[in-house]
């Protein structure tokens, strides 16, 4: 029987190589505005399913390039789900810029169970899953534990923060953005939302907010950071829904309440 930690990571950095044999030599194109797909995502994605489904033919898959139709059938068969973005950081990998990832998850009920995000460039692999004994969850970077920072005053905290493709001025996160700037301690933007749930989750990052990722950004991470400490909410206050990813994840409750009030304030 196949393990589905194992497998999560070995799909995951068979999917990494095949980003890093592309790195330099790819033609975006636009899904969207300012929203690139490239051959190697198309790639990683095949290379991703075709372990996952051959080892676990029982499992669902949704991955980003997957059609509306897939996505749909997956959604509805009620099967263990294989969650995949194959590529999180399109655009700073059109570019050569470091800091773009494979996410992979594991839903059941709904919920994460597995979550793997690999950094291709740095060989860094995060890892979160049940312990098969404790029933407790486990989380690692190159199999060595992590766990968020103290930081729990927003005047301390260092922020990452994702907008979508083609945002505006007049756009709400813009005003946000506005808030954390202006009463944090520094504010990121990186590019992918996988790598920084991980960020938060070894205390690299405090804080991270994102009003516009999808379900496959961030359900890898989610798990990850969750098992690691982290505090979450949706953008508004309410429980974070991981099927409507508008979140805010923070090392502490305190500081989560802090983002939450200067995301919610009127701009400055």
């Amino acid at each position: 029987m196949h393990n589905p930690v194992e497998a999560a990571a070995e799909a995951a950095r068979r999917g990494g190589a095949i980003l890093r044999e592309h790195m330099g030599r790819v033609a975006p194109r636009e899904k969207g505005p300012a929203d690139l797909v490239t051959d190697a995502d198309l790639a990683s994605q095949d290379a991703i399913q075709q372990l996952l489904t051959s080892r676990f033919p029982n499992y669902a898959f949704l991955g980003e390039e997957s059609s509306e139709q897939e996505r749909s059938d997956a959604l509805a068969s009620g099967k263990p789900l294989w969650v995949v973005d194959p590529l999180d950081g399109t655009a700073n990998f059109v570019h050569s810029l470091p800091s773009f990832s494979v996410s992979i998850a594991l839903i059941e009920s709904g919920q994460p169970v597995v979550g793997v995000v690999y950094d291709p460039l740095l060989d860094t692999l995060y890892l979160a899953a049940q312990d098969p004994t404790s029933r407790r969850l486990r989380v690692s970077k190159n199999g060595k534990a992590i766990s968020v920072s103290d930081c729990a005053e927003l005047k301390r905290a260092m922020v990452c923060c994702s907008f979508r493709p083609g945002v505006k001025r007049e756009d709400p996160e813009v005003g946000q953005f506005l808030n954390i700037l202006e009463r944090s301690q520094s504010v990121r933007r990186l590019g992918s939302a996988a790598l920084n749930l991980c960020y938060v989750a070894e205390g690299c990052l405090d804080a991270y907010w994102a009003n516009s990722v999808k379900t496959w950004d961030v359900a890898a991470g989610y798990l990850i950071a969750k098992a690691a400490g982290a505090q979450f909410a949706a953008t508004d206050g309410s429980d974070f829904d991981l099927w409507n990813p508008k979140l805010v994840v923070a090392s502490s409750e305190a500081l989560k309440q802090s983002m939450l009030e200067c995301l919610n304030a009127p701009p400055v």
